[in-house]
């Protein structure tokens, strides 16, 4: 998933970022915009995608840990003008990933 963010224009700041008992799989910069990485995976016999298993709980928990890094590391930043949720669903094929990436999913 970095290397698929680092593809796509973004600089990685961090992954398995704690903040408390939240933790936030991907944080990376995209221009003035910090982007807050909800990475779902699952094995090639699973039912569902990955993005089956972000439940209104899951979401909520996302939120507040992206409002807390915003107010702990970035509402002061002038090189920051917001924060952005996505999601990507990591599928395996054959032993190969496939990502599904969505923008702003939350």
């Amino acid at each position: 998933m970095v290397r698929y963010l680092i593809h796509a224009g973004a600089a990685i700041v961090a992954t398995n970022l704690r903040i408390g008992r939240l933790e936030i799989d991907i944080v990376a910069r995209e221009g003035r915009t910090v982007l807050v990485v909800e990475v779902r995976a699952r094995g090639p016999g699973a039912w569902t995608r990955g993005f089956g298993s972000l439940a209104s709980q899951k979401r909520a928990r996302i939120r507040r840990a992206a409002e807390r890094l915003w107010q702990r590391r970035y509402r002061h930043d002038l090189t920051v003008d917001r924060i952005r949720i996505d999601a990507a669903s990591v599928t395996f094929e054959r032993g190969e990933p496939r990502i599904e990436y969505v923008k702003a999913a939350f």
